[in-house]
């Protein structure tokens, strides 16, 4: 028996790093996956071949979750496959600009937002009142993928550090609002990961070790490291956690202070 048999899950940015490996994790564990994804179809297809080759089912739907027609077409085809849908993973989203605000076009900072902290309020809001419509009790789960910069800033990242920092609050907020219907809200607050947004570290073990030289463990993460906790969070394991952040960093934050 797998830890999330018979469950559906919707993970957004599902074609690649965090939420492949995610996707992937959840197939092992018995949850058929409805594959997200913005441009990257063949990722998608990849993502939805490793879910079948599991033994589960997927399907893959083409969604820019930061536009409310395409997030409510999103769970009007993952309920129309599979009837119901038991895990959000909120994990679409966009990286920083590097540009300092002084310079920082509004639209820029705008796209940061639509697709970091609108796309999961329209998600989430679809999830819950499918949950509700279905009369659906306990074991719901939401996840969101935040980052360590919902705490700590870079110079440069105002729309990245902004839009984390305001999903880490909708976390907690939710998790007050559905307490009482069973459905957990949690988020994973990964550091560097091996995923596209790293790729010239992916690519470059010189410019891999740059960039980690700050990170107590000396690497980044992979991917599949963080898809373990959101297998334990969408769990039964997990019924009485919600409203709670976890860093995944290698020691990074903690390291912050040091040389003070």
């Amino acid at each position: 028996m797998g830890r999330l048999d018979d469950m559906v899950a919707v993970i957004t940015g599902s074609d690649s790093g965090i939420g492949q490996a995610t996707a992937i994790a959840f197939a092992g564990e018995g949850a058929d996956v409805v594959v997200n994804y913005l441009d990257d179809a063949d990722g998608a297809a990849m993502t939805r071949e490793k879910v079948e080759a599991a033994g589960r089912r997927a399907i893959v739907v083409q969604a820019d979750v930061s536009r409310k027609d395409d997030a409510e077409r999103l769970f009007a085809e993952a309920i129309d496959a599979f009837g119901h849908v038991d895990i959000l993973m909120n994990n679409a989203s966009v990286d920083a600009s590097g540009t300092y605000v002084a310079d920082l076009d509004i639209d820029d900072f705008d796209a940061a937002l639509r697709t970091n902290l609108y796309g999961p309020v329209m998600c989430s809001g679809h999830f819950i009142r499918h949950r509700r419509s279905a009369g659906a009790t306990g074991a719901g789960r939401i996840i969101n993928v935040t980052s360590v910069h919902e705490e700590i800033p870079r110079a440069g990242a105002a729309d990245y550090d902004c839009s984390k920092g305001a999903l880490r609050n909708l976390t907690r907020t939710l998790a007050l609002e559905l307490a009482e219907e069973g459905i957990t809200v949690n988020n994973i607050a990964p550091g560097m990961v091996l995923t596209p947004f790293n790729q010239q570290a992916v690519d470059d073990p010189e410019v891999s070790e740059q960039q980690t030289a700050g990170i107590p463990m000396k690497r980044a993460a992979e991917p599949s490291e963080i898809a373990g906790l959101a297998v334990f969070l969408a769990s039964r394991d997990a019924d009485y956690v919600t409203g709670s952040s976890y860093v995944m960093d290698g020691g990074l934050m903690q390291f912050q202070g040091q040389g003070a």
